[in-house]
């Protein structure tokens, strides 16, 4: 008796790569889901442009890796969400000379809505949860992946989210 083995895996040059001109489209497609997740961990404009810009020629750049194109998405919000990783990292390191001169307090205050406000004093590992799950509408399950986390590890943050901002909503309206 012999054994035959059949191999049922896709060879590694399948046929249903994405092409770069339908990696662009997608990314035209995600232009304010890319700018959202970025806003949500870093605070400056530009920043969020360098981050976006470095996710795009690294998403260009690693396409191969991409196993499926129906994840083609959650995979270029996962690769923004590294750099902006990176990015803050980074900027940890430095101090800018306006920071320094100039103290917090002495700052104008910026005219942000009180909802937009507690988001931001959310830790970021909360806060990009709360960015993927209500502004960009995707599910328990989406947001879990993208994040390489739990379901019930989003489920937990998205409560401890919620309840945070209550909180800090409730005395700014008593403030």
């Amino acid at each position: 008796m012999h054994l035959i083995y059949v191999n049922t895996k896709k060879p590694a040059g399948r046929k249903d790569i994405m092409k770069k001109e339908q990696l662009g489209q997608l990314i035209i497609a995600s232009e304010e889901t890319l700018y959202h997740v970025a806003k949500s961990l870093l605070a400056s404009d530009a920043d969020c442009a360098d981050a976006i810009q470095e996710a795009i020629v690294k998403a260009f750049t690693n396409l191969h890796t991409l196993r499926q194109d129906s994840y083609a998405k959650t995979w270029l919000i996962r690769i923004l969400i590294n750099e902006c990783y990176t990015l803050m990292r980074r900027e940890k390191r430095l101090v800018s000379l306006d920071e320094y001169q100039y103290p917090e307090s002495a700052r104008e205050p910026e005219d942000y809505s009180d909802l937009y406000e507690a988001v931001q004093k959310l830790p970021a590992d909360i806060r990009i949860c709360i960015i993927l799950y209500y502004l960009e509408g995707y599910s328990i399950r989406e947001t879990a992946e993208i994040l390489k986390i739990t379901e019930s590890a989003v489920k937990n943050r998205l409560a401890r989210a919620r309840t945070r901002m209550r909180r800090d909503l409730e005395q700014a309206a008593t403030t």
